[in-house]
């Protein structure tokens, strides 16, 4: 159940959710690793600099890869929306061709009745 209604979540749902959450701490734990590598070799900073470092490239990292996981959505939809496109025109083809040659062989059906009566 959500915690805004009653309606139970599908279970695809949860876990998309889920693997949301999970991806979004992975990259956290990243960026502070990160950080810390970072503020590591910079030996002359004091510990609230180092603080402060390492607070802003945690902000920096997980930013920059929000946007390269929007840009990679972006990119997805546009493809599958590419695909999509060539799919319908690929079924319209393999349509048209499949009515027109069964109207050749009505045709042809018909040409040997008329011509054998």
């Amino acid at each position: 159940m959500t915690a805004m209604d009653d309606r139970p979540l599908e279970a695809h749902t949860l876990i998309n959710e889920l693997e949301g959450h999970l991806l979004i701490e992975a990259a956290r734990a990243e960026g502070r690793a990160e950080a810390a590598r970072f503020t590591g070799s910079l030996a002359w900073l004091t510990d609230t600099q180092q603080e402060e470092v390492e607070a802003r490239y945690q902000e920096n990292y997980l930013a920059l890869t929000r946007r390269s996981w929007q840009r990679t959505a972006q990119r997805g939809r546009e493809l599958r929306a590419e695909y999509e496109e060539r799919y319908r025109t690929l079924r319209r083809r393999l349509c048209a061709g499949f009515l027109l040659g069964a109207a050749l062989v009505l045709a042809a059906v018909v040409v040997m009745t008329v011509s054998n009566g």
